[in-house]
């Protein structure tokens, strides 16, 4: 995996929560304060969660029960702009840690601890995207996760 590129290094919070701020504007889309608590409470997470995940642990930061189809909306908004990824396998979700990177994501979710790795590889995403053009599908967005057990927990 010559062009491959693992994106397992965390950015100070403070700095991700800025990066994702600008990329949303930068979309022309507004970062609440509803939207600012979800992408604190998501990136406080060391591993992809569910959505419930997130709106539980918005509502206790805020002190009152927040919908938990707000958070979805706002957890779609996040993904659709790259700020957040959607880890298929396990119907979570996962800020992340890289919103101005362009690259088809693949996930090396550990089955253990739950923890998901982001891999770049062009290669392997151009491929998938360059079968499914083969038998006359548009790709818009491959998913390529890969399910096992990391080195931490091996």
């Amino acid at each position: 995996m010559a062009n491959a590129h693992r994106h397992d290094q965390h950015h100070k919070r403070a700095d991700l929560a800025s990066a994702a701020e600008a990329r949303l504007i930068g979309a022309g889309e507004q970062w609440t304060p509803l939207r600012a608590q979800v992408f604190a409470a998501l990136a406080g997470f060391d591993r992809p969660v569910s959505a419930y995940d997130v709106t539980d642990a918005v509502s206790t930061a805020v002190g009152r029960r927040i919908a938990a189809n707000s958070v979805y909306r706002i957890l779609d908004l996040f993904v659709a702009n790259n700020v957040a990824s959607r880890v298929e396998s396990a119907n979570a979700f996962i800020a992340n840690a890289h919103p101005d990177c362009p690259h088809d994501c693949i996930f090396l979710v550990c089955d253990r601890c739950g923890r998901a790795t982001h891999v770049d590889d062009d290669r392997i995403t151009g491929d998938v995207r360059s079968a499914a053009r083969a038998a006359g599908f548009t790709p818009l967005r491959p998913v390529v996760e890969v399910r096992g057990i990391c080195a931490a927990c091996a």
